[in-house]
């Protein structure tokens, strides 16, 4: 799995390559989470967003579709007593629904052919009144090409499903019954833009 095969080098790509983009974005998310909070976090990665989740919240459960991804996640922070590690995939999730304050799915979305149906599942383990914090890459420039960077890693393999503008982010959502989410623009080599949708007190489902 080409995720698997770049664990090794992912840290290189969010902390130096993109580390202005995910300075903002790690300052973005930490901003969301409350210290009574249980989080899940989804497509942890090698846990950029974990570190700063982590230490703010009541407890964390970070999954990754990728072992090798996961594992080096739990190298860095399984100093933390409040998180636990566990592979998961974002399309069938195996926990309870209305079971989480928070879910966070950072730079997935983009990645998954059914990416309605991750939404769905985020959704639903999330409780009422609950936050789905969803961070993508905006591969897509404005003048419709993709950006890059995002070239390149697509070219090596990381098979973007999607490409989005803010703009197209935005409609993405809205298209869902999210007209009125929040979102925060992380800009840099490839900006991210960083969903806030406020799961319904009528627990819909999509």
């Amino acid at each position: 799995m080409f995720w698997d095969n770049v664990a090794w080098v992912y840290d290189i790509f969010a902390n130096i390559i993109n580390r202005k983009t995910n300075k903002a974005l790690c300052a973005a998310v930490e901003e969301l989470i409350s210290p009574s909070d249980d989080v899940l976090e989804c497509a942890c990665g090698t846990g950029l967003l974990t570190g700063v989740i982590a230490p703010r919240c009541k407890s964390l459960v970070a999954t990754d579709f990728s072992a090798k991804m996961l594992n080096r996640a739990e190298r860095k922070y399984g100093k933390y007593t409040n998180v636990r590690f566990e592979q998961a995939n974002i399309l069938l999730l195996s926990y309870p629904d209305r079971h989480f304050d928070t879910v966070v799915a950072a730079n997935v979305i983009h990645l998954l052919d059914e990416p309605y149906r991750a939404l769905h599942e985020l959704e639903r383990v999330c409780k009422p009144g609950g936050k789905i914090i969803i961070p993508t890459y905006m591969n897509q420039t404005d003048k419709g090409g993709t950006n890059g960077v995002s070239d390149i890693i697509g070219k090596a393999g990381a098979d973007f499903k999607r490409e989005f503008t803010p703009d197209t982010y935005k409609h993405f959502f809205a298209d869902v019954g999210y007209a009125d989410a929040g979102y925060v623009l992380c800009n840099g080599r490839i900006p991210c833009a960083v969903a806030i949708l406020t799961k319904s007190e009528k627990d819909k489902t999509l």
